[in-house]
């Protein structure tokens, strides 16, 4: 949903920075691959540790990178069938990471039903993908819904930086709406679905 009402904001300044890197001779896929290497390995290392503030701001600075390769790729001309198959997976793989990383240390902080959580969002978000993917390969649009990545990860980053910075019960809440709002947003997508393979029947 942010995707939407957001781009246009933020393509006036990742745009130039975008153009900036590919005269650098960098490419959109590398900055991808990049971006992702640096996710995981925050996620992994700092979360774990209980360091969620710190892992909070690591993980942020690596997700910008998912803002670059785009602007990269409009700075060439357009973007390429696999740089877009390849930035959808490495979007699945940092954001299972995240996820995984917070059931980690929800685990090890006795906290089941964070760690539970956490990971209802990691197979939801999963999921929401899924179905557009498929969605899309079958000929069907699945777009939009409540609580697409852009929102999934400002209500976890926020919770996990603010519960580093001390404030209580914030990780709970934030990852509990994270999963019930994604969750959510499968639905919504299974319904999109739905009422587009029916037109197509009609």
């Amino acid at each position: 949903m942010l995707n939407i009402f957001a781009r246009a904001s933020v393509s006036r300044v990742t745009d130039p920075i975008g153009a900036w890197l590919v005269r650098r001779g960098l490419t959109p896929n590398s900055i991808t691959v990049l971006g992702t290497i640096g996710s995981v390995a925050a996620t992994l290392w700092f979360f774990p540790r209980g360091q969620l503030f710190a892992g909070t701001i690591a993980v942020t600075a690596f997700v910008l990178f998912d803002l670059l390769d785009g602007a990269m790729a409009r700075a060439q001309g357009s973007g390429t069938p696999f740089g877009a198959v390849l930035d959808a997976s490495c979007d699945r793989i940092a954001d299972g990471a995240l996820f995984a990383a917070l059931a980690w240390y929800a685990f090890v902080a006795g906290n089941r039903w964070l760690a539970v959580a956490a990971l209802v969002s990691l197979v939801s978000a999963q999921v929401v993908s899924y179905v557009k993917a498929r969605a899309e390969a079958s000929g069907l649009s699945a777009d939009g819904g409540i609580a697409e990545r852009a929102e999934r990860l400002i209500i976890t980053l926020v919770g996990s930086g603010l519960s580093g910075l001390g404030v209580p019960y914030v990780l709970d809440v934030a990852l509990w709406l994270c999963a019930v709002l994604t969750a959510a947003t499968v639905v919504q997508r299974l319904v999109l679905v739905h009422r587009a393979a029916t037109e197509v029947v009609g």
